[in-house]
């Protein structure tokens, strides 16, 4: 079965229709909203379809190696993950239209007034090894 990577992001796709930033939605818009995410997960659980999931801190920081003996460069002039990425969902199904499926379906999650959000979700595909080649 083909796995595939949902990302959440902050920012990067064009906004949503409902589109009130998370920091202006109540605890408990915010509570819902987690809890819709928990749900979801649960039941493509029981289907066996999930992987793993986790929501992002907003910290991180850029790291890249300056050679050996040298110290690691931290941040950089690049967009940072910290800004653009919120959390993750990674998924096992049988085809790309059941990704899309329950790619759909997250971007509903609640959002400000109980509303969906109909956010943008980025859906990738994990890469696989290429079929052997016999001759």
């Amino acid at each position: 079965m083909p796995k595939y990577l949902l990302l959440k992001h902050y920012r990067g796709a064009p906004a949503p229709p409902h589109n009130v930033a998370m920091d202006e939605w109540t605890p408990e818009e915010f509570s819902a909203h987690v809890q819709y995410m928990r749900d979801f997960a649960a039941r493509i659980q029981e289907s066996g379809e999930w992987v793993d999931h986790q929501a992002l801190s907003p910290e991180g920081t850029w790291v890249r190696s300056d050679g050996e003996g040298r110290p690691p460069i931290t941040d950089g002039p690049f967009a940072e993950t910290k800004d653009l990425i919120a959390g993750w969902m990674v998924i096992d199904v049988d085809s790309y239209e059941r990704a899309l499926e329950l790619a759909g379906e997250l971007s509903a999650a609640p959002g400000a007034g109980g509303k969906p959000i109909h956010e943008w979700l980025e859906l990738r595909p994990f890469m696989r090894e290429p079929d052997t080649i016999t001759e």
